[in-house]
């Protein structure tokens, strides 16, 4: 079957951009007839507000809201979630989903426009791995008024995890105008004043008992900053990386640095009181606490053992790779704005499934830039191109001139979107595709 051609209209342009990864992966058969519905999730695009600004009016925002779950939402490995979506806001909008690689998201170019406004639409979706997943509007933030809030998605393991409690913090980046209204994504900042929240909160607090071991899913909800996360006096171990599992291993002096869009699961055992700190690139500021009650009565907890693999390749064939370099945000290399997407532009490139491809990511801007791979999970390469690093990822800040390569099996066939955004928050998001045969 040939890829169809759009036609350059901005509904057809929305429904290619849509289908790519905005709208659900996969309908229901004909006749009604499809997998075994194991769960349910219904979600509303709606208007919402927060408290920003202590004994001030709430700022208005939009969200992406899960109205069947009380709480966070969890899914297990290997559902088949019935999606009904519910777009309550003034443009076509679609959840975008970061980590879900599903093999049922194939052919998405053949797929369906983002859904309208006051428009409901059913769709299932396969959820093949375990791990942090986040759903946003982000390649739709051309037509928002307000800056959207995202939404955490968490796939639990197929076996129990030894953990006290699982915790979600979504951190989020706010630009507010002096009459305290929020500057979307991709506008100029000037004259703002940038704050920063977790889970809705300027001043978020974590209650814990003494000794208890967390699980704690740091998630970087920004839609432009780099930013670096501290909890003090506390050994944190990594345990997972964009939804990923990885051996465990110590964050450097106890910080974690995450890229917009990026998920970082780590595990604390709670000593003591301690603040959260945030590092913007610029300053140091506390935006949460670690609140400890008791005393600790146990012994001390044997180290964590990695948490339960996903499917994904053990080795990657690095000799038999194919090669092609991406030097982000170029324009003449085809970047363009989500909102002029065109099937009809190249693919920076196409692989046979079971092959392995190596990117060399280059960034020749003077401010360092985000690159998201839709579809699939890569190894950060060492410089020699001799190894990677010990876990996979799906999201990657690379510094100013300078190039990371990365290398990941295609094994999801379809035509699958890379994004590359430079960390400033006037920058515009650029979109380009690839094609997996």
């Amino acid at each position: 079957m040939k890829t169809r051609i759009f036609a350059p209209t901005r509904r057809e342009v929305l429904a290619g951009l849509g289908a790519s990864l905005g709208a659900p992966a996969a309908g229901l058969t004909a006749g009604g007839a499809g997998p075994l519905v194991t769960a349910q999730l219904a979600l509303q695009a709606r208007a919402a507000t927060l408290d920003l600004r202590p004994g001030q009016p709430a700022t208005p925002i939009w969200e992406l809201a899960a109205v069947s779950h009380l709480g966070d939402v969890r899914l297990k490995r290997f559902d088949n979630c019935q999606m009904v979506f519910r777009n309550e806001l003034p443009v076509p909008l679609a959840p975008v989903w970061y980590g879900l690689n599903a093999p049922t998201m194939t052919d998405q170019f053949r797929g369906r426009a983002p859904v309208a406004p006051d428009t409901t639409e059913t769709s299932m979706i396969s959820i093949p791995n375990a791990g942090t997943l986040l759903a946003d509007f982000r390649l739709f933030e051309d037509g928002q008024k307000y800056p959207a809030r995202p939404l955490p998605i968490i796939v639990a393991e197929s076996s129990r995890v030894a953990v006290d409690r699982d915790v979600v913090l979504l951190i989020e980046e706010w630009h507010l105008r002096p009459d305290g209204t929020a500057l979307p994504p991709g506008r100029d900042p000037k004259a703002t004043t940038a704050l920063y929240t977790i889970n809705g909160k300027t001043s978020f607090e974590l209650s814990a008992s003494a000794g208890e071991r967390l699980r704690l899913r740091f998630i970087n909800g920004s839609q432009r900053s780099v930013l670096a996360i501290k909890l003090e006096n506390h050994e944190v171990q990594i345990m997972a990386l964009d939804g990923q599992p990885a051996e465990p291993f110590p964050a450097r002096n106890g910080a974690l640095v995450l890229a917009p869009g990026a998920r970082v699961d780590a595990f604390v055992d709670a000593a003591t009181s301690a603040p959260f700190l945030l590092h913007d690139g610029k300053e140091a500021r506390q935006i949460g606490s670690l609140a400890i009650s008791g005393k600790l009565d146990r012994p001390p907890l044997l180290p964590p053992q990695p948490l339960p693999l996903n499917d994904l390749p053990e080795k990657l064939d690095l000799r038999g790779a194919l090669r092609f370099d991406v030097a982000l945000g170029a324009p003449e290399a085809g970047w363009t704005r989500p909102a002029n997407f065109s099937t009809a532009s190249a693919p920076t490139f196409r692989a046979k499934t079971s092959r392995t491809v190596v990117l060399a990511l280059k960034n020749p801007g003077p401010v360092a830039t985000v690159f998201h791979l839709h579809g699939h999970h890569f190894r950060l390469l060492d410089k020699l191109d001799d190894g990677w690093k010990p876990y996979w990822l799906d999201t990657l800040a690379i510094e100013p001139g300078q190039t990371q390569r990365i290398a990941f099996a295609v094994t999801s066939p379809g035509r699958w979107l890379i994004e590359s955004v430079v960390a400033d928050w006037a920058a515009p998001r650029l979109v380009r595709w690839y094609a997996v045969e």
